[in-house]
């Protein structure tokens, strides 16, 4: 079967440059997604081929372990390409998992980040309208805490 594709956008209040800023220092995710990242490691510098894993709060009830290899970071537009290595998802056992982000400026102070997954589960089968909006809400979820990390801090990443 085909991977599945899902693509989705939200609002988001800060400029797209503090977003910017913020999504790459992956470190500071522990800091920044208090309650949810409780460690991150990073192998490699930054650039495309870096591993980051994010050790998630048994509490936030998300699984354990999020860890992505960076395929591609596009600074001048702003474009994210991930494929994620482990993570436990409550839609199945995934195959495949690839996640492209692009934030555009809607405003001095705001922007919108669409959000691109396809992903294959491992049986083959197509995910449910439900499940669907779970893979995106989890996503769109850790957006909104690093949104409203920048906007309780406004200095950081200025």
């Amino acid at each position: 079967m085909a991977p599945i594709c899902l693509s989705d956008e939200c609002a988001v209040t800060v400029s797209t440059e503090r977003l910017w800023k913020a999504i790459l220092d992956v470190p500071a995710m522990a800091k920044i997604c208090a309650g949810l990242v409780d460690a991150v490691e990073v192998e490699g510098d930054g650039g495309p081929g870096t591993i980051n894993t994010l050790k998630l709060n048994p509490a936030a009830d998300v699984g354990s372990v999020y860890k992505t290899r960076l395929v591609a970071c596009d600074s001048a537009s702003h474009v994210l390409k991930s494929e994620v290595l482990e993570a436990q998802s409550k839609v199945g056992k995934l195959k495949s998992h690839l996640l492209e982000s692009k934030l555009e400026a809607t405003g001095t102070n705001s922007c919108m980040a669409k959000l691109k997954v396809e992903c294959e589960l491992e049986d083959g089968s197509s995910l449910s309208p439900e499940q669907e909006k779970m893979i995106v809400d989890g996503y769109f979820g850790m957006l909104k805490m690093i949104e409203a990390y920048l906007i309780a801090h406004p200095a950081e990443y200025a």
